[in-house]
């Protein structure tokens, strides 16, 4: 048993996911993953394997073929692929990217093809159909079409708009300009009419508009810098190098034009920071991979002239394929109401066959036998009464509201317009509104239960700020004056004595700079020179001025808060370094650069002094560099009392040390450093141990603590989002401590949080799978699953997990057995069979897992999932939906969160300065993340509260007016005959109960937006669905019916054997029906009234208004000039003058709205006395609210001697600068001489070091 457990498993349960790798599962091959190490298999699967391989002209993962400057070449007929019947297009898709959906001759079919898709519409187009044939027409054919035709003109229009919109946008990136080689020569063409295989030339600051190979640039070796921003969120530049032979070969235009190189590479994919191919020219084959290429939606940095070829175009870029696919997002309210709506269908039908069969049994009992109904037809009662079937569907559509959808989209569409015009979502430093980009989504808002948050960008502005330092066992950074006296407000430190500053730092500690310019402790100015000499920043002059390029905003911030404080670094060669030191330029001999890894955590370098002396200075996270301190270090404890407070403080921290290395010392390390530097195999290994020996015995020298500002008001918004039982996940692609220390920034992380990682709940998750597995059997398909809690209640939980053991946990990681399953040669039936149950005992294991992790990670207050990758977020975010059927919100800025947003019910895009791609994707948009709170606390939850309202009024409406047929058929005989006048039924819905129900879910609030956010507590009933579900939908129904027989009946009791004041009797059957709509249009527009929290001039005009204005039109239509021009149209000539000159209706009218409205105030009124909501407590004291002092959020309490929690530096640059550096492929050739070494600078100096 336990054989067969094991052979299911599909990740190899010895190796331990590296929390520090972002794994590649999001198309990971499985020839990548069979190549990972060498597996036994049967002899049968070889020889398959071999004749599958002989069969197999190239490589399964290189099947892209380019040919440089050869258009010709890729219209081949092989490379062309069938789309429709014998039409045929290129698999090379172009570079013009369509988001529309419609063009002018599309438009109309397409569009009322997917109106007449709802089901309502669809219904009114059989109902028009049907009112056409004699037979069965009981109404005048314009009482379907009128309501019809504004329906789906209304829809259309703003169809319309939203896909001009997408038009405009299309066009405005498909006709940027970029130079590409025509003929010979670099012509100037729209990035749409780029095609695979054109060579073009960027420029700085240029846009890529495809995925290009770099073939040469005007940096040495052809380096090329390029910002991420629309990638990934990240501002910090990476670095790109062409092949060396193109490099040499391919720098002039001539050249270029003649390049006839040959790519063969992998299939377009999704795969960000992978690729693989190879380059086969001048007789030579050259491999390919992810280094050497530029990705479409990059943009070029500190690089003048670029060349390139094009590989992947439009769609098939690697951008446009994260994309993930678009999915067309509706309401929980939407699914809720279509249902509705399917329920009144059937009950409409029952109603309909009822009175059908009534009429049939009348016309036996009754009709047959009166000769005075005789209407010359001798059709039988059960064909009469099928005919009447037709005829009451026809009279009773109404219980179908076809205006409900054409009144929702209004709503939704004001209530875009309002996020739109909100100005306390307008953020005026980027001049960027808050934009709804869909309008059918705002009510989901209220009813949100999870936020995944990216986190760079979007929690954090990515701007790393030096604020805090420990040297020498003494903590800078607080607020003191040059005498080290503490103040709480203190003019900034002037920088103008220092000719390098940068006139941006701010910086408040006199004391530090009296320190630096005293030179009383030369540890201080030994600190700033190790931040100014160890690191790989490049450094550029433009106009003069220094200018920093770090692969890291972090490492970017220490060098240049060293330049501020006088240590500026200025320049670099292949193997020396030039620092200013407080004004004295000294150049150092760079021995050795010990680069970064995510093993190491440390960087350092080896240096020989201008003395002639050697030293190593050395940074990293202080986990690693205390256990390589020198057993002699005074300062020990006090820096590590330093790294706690900074740690409390959510600061990013980073220790600092050095170290004298003899002459022979070095020179045998140097020997051990050489060798491995060569080293054929394992060379990143060998170098490591190399390292691990001359970093040893090191002299502590303090510490820095930079901060990675979060957006303002991010903490406010989280502590806001949770009071309102809303729980957020952060995914990022950053590492652990990085994530970890920004999950403490934003209090999603407190000093009582439990912390869980991967390894324990992978081991949380086996327990629980193996109880599972021994509760199975025969007893489990009677017993009813009982839900068992992880945790024990009430603890403060969260948990952090990285992509690679999510993949682990969640069994997502790749079969390297899978060679076996996919073997094409037939088997015997049985071993079909047996491999059909496996990969269903396969299957049901994994959804397991994945329930019992969301289910766990659901108790935890806050999630966190670092190293992961696009897919990964999005597969959260679905496994969240699919098992717990919440409502969840994503929000991010990069183009690696667009999967995410998409895939969550509603997507959110920050919109700043790292691109548009999340923006484009998105449902909502706006520029920094505290505006979230407002949208879902005020928007959201008002936008829910409207709806639930509207929909719930419309139902109660729409049943009141139609139902009166119902009761008044079993007095007409059952004959289908209307209760109202035809025109009243057109004008119902469209003029004289519409525009107050509007206002209603346009405007009203139970409370103001100011204590919607003061009480995040109201937001839970939209979570719960408290305001709009089944029991209320059915309470409004059973609200309409009585209605509607209140409506009846009253007048009928009132009409019946009654005499007029002229002697006449009005109990004629157009007075009663002008009696019945008047009381039925007073009565819904007064219960409108009652309905409403929000009082405006404009819901009051509404409401008389639409009174008024049904008393206008029902005098015009019944007067005699207008029956005189259409006799057929109008015959209720005269009824309503006649009518309502008598008291004794207006009596009736009064009694029956009274009877219908009191019942309603008394229920209303006995409701929020004895059992008030939330919103009613507030609504009754909100004089009092407003007049308290505003919410303030209590201030944060450090959290001192925190030392299990610690910040690590987060180097987030890759392994290799050092070797671009020491290589020298980085440095231009034409360097500008360096002035001469003061001498009084370098003995100053020497005394100081030997101090």
């Amino acid at each position: 048993m336990n054989t067969e457990r094991d052979s299911e498993t599909t990740f190899d349960e010895d190796s331990q996911p590296n929390d520090e790798v972002v794994p590649y599962s999001d198309d990971e091959t499985e020839d990548e993953l069979e190549d990972q190490g060498p597996a036994l298999e049967p002899e049968q699967n070889r020889i398959n394997r071999e004749a599958e391989d002989k069969r197999e002209t190239l490589r399964k993962d290189c099947t892209w073929q380019v040919k440089a400057n050869d258009r010709k070449f890729h219209e081949q007929p092989h490379f062309m692929n069938t789309k429709f019947f014998c039409i045929k297009e290129s698999k090379y898709a172009n570079n013009a990217i369509k988001t529309y959906k419609y063009n002018g001759f599309t438009f109309l079919p397409m569009n009322l093809f997917e109106q007449f898709k709802r089901a309502a519409n669809f219904y009114f187009l059989i109902l028009l159909i049907l009112q056409a044939i004699p037979q069965i027409s009981t109404l005048a054919w314009y009482t379907t079409l009128v309501p019809l035709l504004l329906v789906l003109g209304i829809t259309a229009i703003k169809d319309l708009v939203d896909d001009v919109a997408r038009h405009k946008m299309d066009k405005e990136i498909n006709n940027r300009t970029c130079e590409v080689i025509k003929d010979g020569r670099f012509k100037i063409i729209k990035w749409k009419d780029i095609q695979v295989g054109d060579v073009i030339r960027l420029k700085k600051n240029d846009f890529i508009p495809a995925d290009i190979l770099l073939l040469s640039s005007s940096e040495p070796n052809s380096l090329c810098y390029v910002e991420t921003a629309e990638l990934d969120g990240e501002t910090n530049l990476k670095f790109k190098m062409a092949l060396e032979i193109t490099d040499q070969y391919l720098q002039t235009e001539d050249n270029l034009a003649t390049f006839d190189g040959f790519i063969e590479c992998e299939e377009p994919n999704n795969r960000l920071d992978k690729f693989t191919g190879t380059l086969f020219w001048r007789k030579r084959s050259f491999p390919l991979d992810a280094d050497k290429i530029l990705l479409r939606g990059c943009v070029i940095r500190n690089t003048d002239v670029c060349h390139g070829l094009v590989i992947f175009a439009g769609a098939d870029t690697k951008i446009m394929k994260n994309s993930g696919k678009t999915r067309f997002k509706r309401t929980k309210i939407d699914y809720l109401m279509n249902y509705m709506v399917y329920t009144i269908f059937i009950v409409l039908i029952l109603v309909s066959a009822g009175l059908a069969i009534g009429h049939a049994y009348w016309e036996a009992q009754v009709g047959n036998y009166s000769w005075y109904l005789y209407d010359g037809e001798n059709a039988t009662p059960s064909y009469r009464g099928f005919l009447n079937f037709w005829g009451y569907i026809i009279v009773l559509n109404t219980m179908v509201p076809i205006s409900l959808y054409v009144s929702v989209e209004v709503i939704r569409l004001g209530q875009s317009h309002f996020i739109n015009w909100d100005l306390q979502m307008y953020y005026a430093e980027k001049d960027t509104p808050a934009k709804a980009r869909t309008t059918t989504l705002n009510e989901q808002l209220g009813q949100i239960h999870y936020i995944f948050s990216d986190k760079t960008g979007t929690l954090t502005q990515n701007i790393m700020t030096f604020k805090k330092c420990c040297i020498n066992g003494q903590i800078y950074g607080d607020h003191r004056d040059a005498s080290q006296h503490s103040h709480s407000k203190i003019e900034m430190v002037d920088f103008s004595w220092n000719t390098f500053a940068d006139g941006k730092f701010a910086f408040y500690d006199h004391y530090l700079i009296e320190q630096i310019q005293s030179g009383k402790e030369p540890e201080v100015r030994q600190f700033f020179f190790l931040l100014s000499i160890c690191h790989t920043v490049m450094v550029d002059r433009i106009d003069g001025q220094i200018n920093y390029q770090a692969a890291s905003p972090d490492e970017g911030a220490l060098v240049n808060a060293a330049r501020n404080f006088g240590f500026a670094f200025l320049a670099r060669t292949q193997n020396t370094i030039t620092v200013s030191e407080l004004g004295t330029e000294r150049t150092y001999s760079v021995l050795a650069i010990l680069d970064f890894n995510s093993d190491r955590k440390r960087m350092s370098i080896i240096v020989r002094t201008p003395e002639g002396s050697i030293r190593l200075y050395c940074k990293g996270a202080d986990t690693v560099i205390y256990e390589r301190l020198h057993q002699m270090n005074p300062i020990k404890q006090e820096t590590q009392d330093a790294l706690d407070i900074f740690a409390s403080e959510t600061l990013r921290t980073l220790c600092l040390c050095y170290k004298e290395i003899e002459e022979k010392e070095f020179a045998d390390w140097n020997k051990k450093f050489m060798a491995a530097s060569v080293a054929s195999t394992n060379r990143d290994e060998a170098l490591d141990k190399v390292y691990e020996e001359i970093e040893k015995d090191l002299i502590l020298l303090g510490a820095t603590a930079i901060e990675d500002k979060l957006q303002d008001g991010v903490p406010e918004t989280i502590s806001k989002l949770a009071k309102a039982d809303i729980k957020i996940w952060v995914l990022t692609g950053d590492k652990k401590e990085t994530a970890e220390n920004i999950g403490f920034a934003c209090e999603l992380l407190t000093e009582d949080t439990t912390i869980c990682y991967g390894e324990d709940i992978n081991s949380l998750l086996h327990t629980r799978m193996e109880n599972q597995r021994n509760r199975g059997g025969v007893t489990s398909k009677f017993v009813p699953p009982v839900y068992e809690p992880f945790f024990p209640p009430g603890e403060n939980r969260a948990l952090i997990i990285t992509g690679s053991w999510l993949n682990e946990i969640l069994l997502e990681k790749k079969s390297k057995r899978s060679k076996i399953l996919k073997l094409k040669f037939p088997r015997t039936e049985e071993e079909r069979r047996m491999r059909t149950q496996s990969r269903r005992r396969l299957e049901e294991k994994k959804e397991q897992r994945q329930k019992n992790f969301v289910d766990l990670a659901c108790e935890c207050n806050a999630v966190i999932c670092c190293r992961v990758t696009p897919k990964q977020k999005a597969m959260v975010v679905d496994l969240v939906k699919r098992y717990k059927k919440a409502i969840t919100l994503a929000i991010g800025d990069g183009a690696n969160d667009v999967n995410m947003i998409k895939t969550a019910h509603i997507g959110v895009g920050i919109s700043g300065q790292e691109g548009m791609q999340a923006v484009m994707s998105s449902d909502y948009s706006f520029a920094q993340f505290r505006y979230l709170q407002r949208l879902l606390l005020v928007h959201g939850r008002w936008s829910y509260i409207r709806m639930c309202k509207f929909l719930r009024y419309f139902f109660y409406k729409n049943f009141a007016f139609t139902l009166v047929h119902f009761w008044y058929s079993f007095f007409n005989g059952y004959s289908a005959q209307t209760a109202y006048e035809d025109w009243f039924i057109t004008l119902y819905n469209v003029l004289y109960s519409s525009l107050p129900v509007l206002l209603m879910g346009l405007l009203d609030q139970d409370v103001s937006d100011k204590l919607s956010l003061r009480f995040p507590g109201l937001y839970v009933v939209g979570q719960r669905d408290l305001l709009f579900n089944y029991k209320k939908f059915f309470v409004s129904l059973l609200h309409g019916v009585l209605t509607s027989m209140v409506l009846f009946f009253i007048p009928l009791g009132a009409y019946l054997q009654t005499v007029g004041q002229d002697g006449e009797a009005p109990s004629d059957y157009q007075s009663f029906a002008v009696t019945v709509a008047s009381a039925l249009v007073i009565t819904v527009n007064f219960q409108i009234g009652l309905d409403t929290s929000y009082w405006t001039f404009v819901n009051a005009f509404s409401i008389f208004g639409s009174i008024a204005l049904y008393f206008g039109i029902m005098f015009d239509f019944h007067s005699a000039g207008i029956h005189v021009l259409f006799p057929s149209a109008f015959q209720f000539t005269g009824t309503a003058s006649n009518a309502l000159r008598q008291p004794y209706i207006w009596l009736t009218i009064i009694l029956t709205v009274a009877v219908c409205l009191l019942p309603v105030v008394a229920i209303r009124f006995l409701s929020m006395t004895i059992w008030p909501s939330e919103s009613d407590k507030i609504q009754k004291h909100r004089k009092r609210l407003k007049a308290e002092e505003q919410w303030k959020r209590p201030q944060n309490v450090f959290r001192r001697g925190a030392s299990s929690r610690r910040s690590a530096y987060a180097f987030s640059h890759q392994r290799g600068y050092a070797d671009l550096i020491s290589s020298g492929r980085s440095i231009r050739k034409k360097r500008s001489p360096l002035d001469a070494i003061i001498a009084e600078g370098t003995a100053e100096y020497r005394r100081t070091v030997e101090s």
